[in-house]
């Protein structure tokens, strides 16, 4: 029988992690200092507690833990290296060739398996199914068996049902079983982005999850997932006392250490985005992948700007996008080419600079896989800014051109069956149509556009890859009916974007101009006094 195994071996992290501490905003994250109180751990001990009693031998039963452990907080690249040290010293380890086949996909990502990994989970999942001798363990082999099924074919969503089902047959199977349950649950999660009501997937999740954590408060797929389960509208404060816990069991994990800022851009706390953001940049710089910057890296310089620029330090947000892309080669991943267009298109949309966003670059750096489902929505919200940067500089033909754009991007995510990226897409044209239909004085159809994108917003959640959109729905509304000088519409508006979308600095002037126009002075007053508490030292310019 497999003994016990703890990755950690301090097993009461919560007490000795309990000390943090806040880091005060600073423009570049080599100027970030460092006043961590919590014992010093090394990185192989750092990740949480897991305790699967592998059925292999019992010198590797730790390894392997370490390894299911880096995949729960989705550090896929050193979870998979882990994995395959494992098949070195012990080749019939039959759940390491699972391992290695599981992180070859990661379903929450808007990463897609090419040709190459297909063959090669397959591959590995045969010599799985060969070496197994546990049940339990044949449970999750075949879980992963029904995604890697006909690799030859390259359709991603019927691999996900597949395995999502065989997750759920796991589970039935073995309901105590607390990697299972916390894997099932990220199937659910993973399903909840397609589904047309992803309440219950989601209360689902969390009620599973919740079993995990009080069964065992340092697993780090409990801890992980339930963040996930909870980024989305109206649940974000389900989960707080899981929240902070993150860091604490993984204080080297830079995944672990950004997973929190999900929760806090949920609810508008910027200073512990930044806080959570640049320690896990931090930290992901020493986890590369192979010779390029881990993925982990840009996915926290995009939180970062994002939060800056809500608290308008705009020369912050400025610096650590020309210290992030400086860094690199960046890991060609799905995740990269979004953050890639997201932070200057943010930038320039936030700050207004018109004439910036319509001359920005697309597809830009080209060794990035541009062609992914990933990467025709970023290229949609390059479009996007270029678009409203063209509107406001007089350029309607060039807006015209944008609109096009997004059009076929969104056509080819459908042909593609990427009906979420399709989705995203849409809601970024519908804006940009309303703003178009604006400027062409056709008003009536400029507000039926923006309130379909209002609409189609309700939808979908957030996708986990972004802080926030570029120019949410609601607050382009808002920005328009102000244009037609309808400031009480317009207040309305920006009220409900601030309920999706809290503490936004443009959406927070936008409201207060709004309420001075309509004479509401009192509310007018709240917004004022909400953006000072935000962003007390803001440099963005005020609205007009």
């Amino acid at each position: 029988m497999p003994h016990q195994i703890v990755t950690n071996r301090t097993f009461g992290l919560c007490a000795a992690f309990c000390a943090f501490l806040f880091i005060a905003p600073s423009t570049s994250l080599s100027q970030h200092e460092h006043m961590h109180d919590h014992d010093e751990v090394s990185p192989d001990q750092s990740i949480g507690t897991v305790d699967f009693q592998v059925d292999c031998d019992d010198a590797v039963q730790s390894d392997f833990d370490r390894a299911l452990g880096l995949m729960h907080h989705m550090m896929y690249e050193q979870a998979r290296s882990d994995f395959e040290d494992i098949i070195q010293a012990d080749p019939d380890c039959a759940m390491a060739h699972w391992g290695l086949a599981t992180t070859l996909f990661q379903p929450l990502w808007g990463t897609r398996p090419d040709s190459a990994d297909l063959k090669r989970g397959w591959q590995s999942i045969e010599k799985a199914r060969e070496r197994v001798e546990s049940e339990r363990e044949s449970r999750l082999i075949e879980a992963t068996a029904a995604f890697f099924e006909d690799p030859e074919s390259a359709a991603f969503w019927p691999r996900i049902d597949r395995w999502a089902a065989k997750m759920e047959a796991a589970h039935q199977a073995h309901p105590d079983d607390l990697d299972i349950a916390a894997l099932y649950s990220l199937s659910l999660l993973t399903l909840a982005q397609r589904a047309d009501d992803r309440d219950p997937l989601h209360e689902r999740a969390e009620a599973l999850l919740r079993g995990v954590f009080e069964e065992q408060p340092t697993h780090p797929g409990a801890i992980h997932y339930s963040i996930h389960a909870t980024d989305a509208d109206g649940r974000a404060e389900n989960a707080l006392d899981m929240v902070d816990m993150y860091g604490q069991i993984a204080p080297e994990v830079p995944h672990a250490l950004h997973m929190p800022s999900h929760i806090h851009v949920r609810l508008g706390n910027w200073p512990e985005v930044i806080d959570w953001n640049t320690r896990s940049a931090e930290a992901a710089l020493k986890f590369p992948v192979g010779e390029a910057v881990s993925l982990h890296y840009i996915h926290a310089i995009d939180y970062l700007i994002y939060a800056h620029l809500q608290r308008g330090e705009v020369e912050q947000a400025a610096a650590l996008y020309e210290e992030g892309t400086q860094r690199g080669p960046h890991q060609a991943a799905g995740p990269v080419v979004y953050h890639f267009a997201a932070m200057p298109a943010r930038l320039a949309v936030e700050q207004r600079q018109w004439e910036e966003a319509a001359e920005l670059a697309v597809r830009s750096p080209d060794y990035l896989p541009w062609d992914s489902s990933m990467g025709l929505w970023a290229e949609g919200i390059t479009w996007l800014a270029r678009g409203l940067g063209s509107i406001h500089t007089d350029q309607i033909e060039q807006a015209r051109q944008a609109e096009q754009r997004l059009q076929a991007l969104h056509d080819k995510a459908r042909a593609d069956d990427e009906d979420l990226m399709a989705t995203y897409i849409d809601i970024d044209r519908l804006i940009l149509s309303g703003w178009l239909a604006h400027a062409e004085g056709d008003h009536d159809r400029a507000l039926e556009q923006l309130r379909a994108a209002v609409e189609l917003e309700q939808s979908v959640e957030k996708h986990p890859v972004t802080p926030g959109a570029l120019l949410p729905p609601n607050e382009a509304l808002g920005d328009v009916l102000m244009a037609m000088d309808r400031p009480e519409d317009a207040l309305e508006a920006y009220r409900k974007s601030d309920q999706i979308w809290p503490a936004r600095h443009n959406t927070l002037s936008g409201a207060i101009l709004a309420a001075r126009e309509a004479g509401k002075d009192e509310v007018a007053q709240e917004f004022e006094q909400k953006l000072a508490e935000t962003a007390p030292e803001s440099s963005l310019a005020p609205r007009n």
